[in-house]
Order: structure tokens, then C-alpha cells, then sequence
């Protein structure tokens, strides 16, 4: 079965029309594209058009499904699992190219299902990215009967400044307007850069400015996302095992402030994990503007992230009207 995208390259880009799936995963929200065939040039204008929040469609990325072995880059995936028939090309909404993005992975899951190109009865779900092969399960959504979270094991994550990052408790500086002084801030890797950075409580949080990029020193070569987060302690989760809580805001490379950032979430939980020490929770809910996301590690040194997804709409994109 060919994808609508064969049509699109057929007829020509005069007088086009794209169409795009809206979807988001507690409001990270996402332009999808089916170009399982691999027909679609996705340029950086094309990106920005579409995630234009005024003239486009509006998004924080755009999400291109398309088979892996029509990519370089997941042929590589095909190398690591066969079973990664798929691959997510992810963008940011500025057309730069991202590895990986924990929000966008669920509402890609979601997407595929929504096509028949999986079955969560039949198993997990094995998606191709840059950041490597990620494994999606669907689970009941806790607390509401009914409702569906899909489930990512995100891989291994790393802190970059390695040892003594994790005893000094941070390896960088970070500026961010509306806070009077630099702050000391740690890498995270969850496949992506991150640099996370503690607040005294949650007014402070609400009263950063995020519209400006925070900068970053040492500045990463690649950018970074940056994540501020305010520890809310720990509590019993449903079979005693204790549970912790962070509210966070976080500024994504390419986009800016974003409603919430799955890879950020993991990252914040393992920043505070870090700094708690020995006996500190294994699983943590983190709460973004969006809603709330679980982390839980695994084993092997793996990170799970774990929420809802959703898919809002479905559109006919004319292409002549992005001025495209």
C-alpha cells in the first residue's frame, strides 16, 4: 500500500495539496506525515510552513513516518532491529533536525495505529529514530478507565560530565531571564542534550521568562534543551513503592518554550534522582503545563517514559497557500 504522499510527487507541487495528521502528547503537539514511501522532499521550509502556528497548521515539530530502509538513517535502525519497519523523521518546528523526542515517539505510535501499520494487541510496537531503536507498548491510563498512555523504553541515557558531575551535582551554568543570578545546571543524555537546572519553588518557576533562549555555558556544540524544575518530594505510588514528583518548564532547542517535552521529562527526573542520592525513587511523575508524564528507570541503565497521546485532527494542506 502506497502512502498519499506517492500522489503528492505524481501530480506535482503546483496546486498540491499535503495531507497531515494534528496530534500531540500532553500539548507537544505534532504535524504527522505518511511518506511511507520515502516521495516527500521534507526541506526546512516545508517544516516551517507547516508548524507555523499563524499561516500553517501549527506545531512544535513535524513528524515524517516513512519506511526505514528508504533512509540512511534507518537502514541503521534495520541494522540494530529488523523489526523496525518504520522510522520517525522528527524536525523541529525550525526545520533542524532533531535525534529523538519522547512525545512526539507516542503520538508517532499513535499514528501508526490509527493507519493498521500496528496492532498493540499483537505486541509492542519497534520504531527506527536517530537516537536508536525505541520499543512502544499501550497500557490503561492510570486513573482513567477507558483511556489508553503508550509506554517508551527510551534507551540508555548518560550524564556527559560523567562522575564528578554527579558528586559536584553539576557540570554548567545556565542564565535565564527573570532569575537574578547564573545557576548551576547538569547534562542529561536521554538520546538528546539536555541541561537541567533546580529552582527554589514553584513562583520562581512561574516566573522565568522562557520567550528568550537561556544560554548555556559551556555552550554544547549541538544546542541544548534546557529544563527548570522544582522537586515536589515523594509519595506512595499505588503498590507502596515510593514515588517522586517534579514540576518542570523547559525551552526546547529549535522551538522555545513548549507546553511540555518528553525527553526533557526524563531528563529532569534524572537530574533530581541524581541529586536526591541513594534510595531516591526509581519512578517519578513529572508535571508539565501540558499534564503529567511517568518516568521509570530500567534496567540496564534504559529510561521509560510513559503518557497520553492523542490525535485531534486530520487535514488537506494546500501547498500554493504556504507559498510553497
Amino acid at each position: 500500500m502506497t502512502s498519499p504522499a506517492t500522489d503528492l510527487a505524481a501530480t506535482g507541487a503546483a496546486h498540491a495539496t499535503l495531507p497531515v495528521t494534528k496530534g500531540h502528547g500532553t500539548q507537544n503537539d505534532f504535524v504527522l506525515l505518511d511518506d511511507r514511501d520515502g516521495a516527500i522532499e521534507l526541506t526546512d521550509s516545508l517544516v516551517r510552513a507547516l508548524a507555523d502556528r499563524r499561516a500553517g497548521i501549527g506545531g512544535d515539530g513535524v513528524i515524517r513516518l516513512v519506511a526505514s530502509a528508504a533512509l540512511p538513517d534507518g537502514a541503521a535502525s534495520l541494522t540494530q532491529d529488523p523489526r523496525a519497519l518504520w522510522f520517525m523523521d522528527y524536525r523541529n518546528a525550525d526545520g533542524s533536525i532533531a535525534e529523538m523526542c519522547g512525545n512526539g515517539v507516542r503520538v508517532f505510535a499513535a499514528y501508526l495505529a490509527s493507519l493498521g501499520l500496528w496492532d498493540p494487541s499483537e505486541g509492542d510496537l519497534v520504531i527506527g529514530t536517530r537516537a536508536g531503536v525505541r520499543h512502544v507498548r499501550r497500557e490503561p491510563a492510570p486513573g482513567a478507565p477507558g483511556g489508553v498512555w503508550y509506554a517508551v523504553d527510551m534507551g540508555p541515557w548518560t550524564l556527559p560530565g560523567g562522575a564528578a558531575a554527579q558528586a559536584a551535582g553539576f557540570d554548567a551554568e545556565v542564565v535565564v531571564s527573570g532569575l537574578e543570578v547564573d545557576r548551576p545546571a547538569l547534562r542529561v543524555d536521554v538520546g538528546n542534550p539536555h541541561t537541567v537546572l533546580a529552582l527554589a519553588g514553584e513562583g520562581e518557576l512561574e516566573a522565568v521568562d522562557l520567550t528568550r533562549a537561556p544560554s548555556v555555558s559551556p555552550h554544547p556544540p549541538q544546542g541544548t534543551n534546557v529544563e527548570l524544575v522544582v522537586p515536589l518530594g515523594e509519595s506512595a505510588g499505588p503498590d507502596g513503592t515510593p514515588v517522586g514528583r517534579v514540576r518542570m518548564r523547559v525551552h526546547e532547542r529549535g522551538v522555545g518554550e513548549t507546553r511540555s517535552c518528553g525527553t526533557g521529562a526524563c531528563a529532569a527526573a534524572l537530574a533530581v534522582r541524581t541529586w536526591a542520592g541513594s534510595g531516591a525513587p526509581d519512578v517519578w511523575l513529572v508535571d508539565v503545563p501540558g499534564g503529567t508524564v511517568r518516568v521509570r528507570l530500567l534496567d540496564g541503565g534504559h529510561v521509560e517514559l510513559a503518557g497520553p497521546a492523542v490525535l485531534v485532527a486530520h487535514a488537506d494542506v494546500d501547498l500554493a497557500a504556504l507559498g510553497l
